[in-house]
């Protein structure tokens, strides 16, 4: 507890800034934004509404510094899934486990980024489509790098493969995991590269006598 005789125990304040987001995430996820109270995060962390206050001035400021957290988190997933492997078809995999591992990981915390019931926000919004824009550029740069296209294709080939694995890893946890994770991964894995392999690989001028497919 973080409370003896009434009083709050002092902490250093990234250390208090940690255990403020834990309670609060665990009263938004329980009732949602609208619901939760200070009040309750207050008392969830164990303590006084003054000392919530000094570190963050509005129940807004709390859910944008969660948001910031688990979107940072997703994203930078995204970015070593890429970074993580010249093989093409490994890497359409790490992109679909990025986004298993996180709603796996969260609990039901995915649900601040990807279910918000604050989504009209302009600040929330604006987060949320940091997010996106970070993951599907992540991809998007991958598959410019390795075909050539165009970053309006590329782009748009990035958000079909973010927008399939949100879904199917949303839809998989919703369905009480009834699929062993790595076997939903590798499912949805092979649906996503039977449709990107079919783009032509670029290959460097110097690296044409090589046997450099990537695939």
């Amino acid at each position: 507890m973080a409370l003896t005789d009434g009083r709050s125990v002092r902490m250093p304040r990234p250390e208090r800034r940690r255990q403020l987001l834990e309670a609060a995430q665990e009263v938004f996820v329980a009732r949602g934004y609208h619901a939760a109270a200070m009040d309750d995060i207050a008392e969830r962390a164990g303590v006084s509404k003054p000392v919530l206050y000094q570190h963050f001035p509005s129940k807004l400021d709390l859910y944008l510094a969660l948001l910031d957290v688990h979107g940072e988190a997703l994203v930078s997933t995204v970015r070593e899934a890429m970074a993580a492997t010249s093989e093409n078809k490994e890497r359409v995999r790490r992109a679909m486990q990025a986004y298993f591992d996180f709603v796996d990981a969260q609990g039901e915390a995915f649900r601040l980024v990807f279910e918000s019931d604050l989504r009209n926000d302009p600040a929330v919004a604006e987060r949320m489509e940091a997010v996106e824009r970070g993951c599907s550029t992540a991809i998007a740069e991958t598959i410019m790098a390795d075909t050539g296209a165009t970053r309006q294709r590329a782009e748009l080939l990035a958000v079909g493969l973010t927008g399939a694995a949100e879904i199917a890893a949303r839809y998989w946890l919703a369905s009480k995991r009834a699929v062993p994770k790595e076997e939903a991964v590798d499912l949805l894995a092979t649906l996503s590269w039977r449709g990107i392999s079919r783009f032509p690989l670029q290959i460097p001028d110097d690296t044409r006598d090589e046997d450099n497919t990537g695939r």
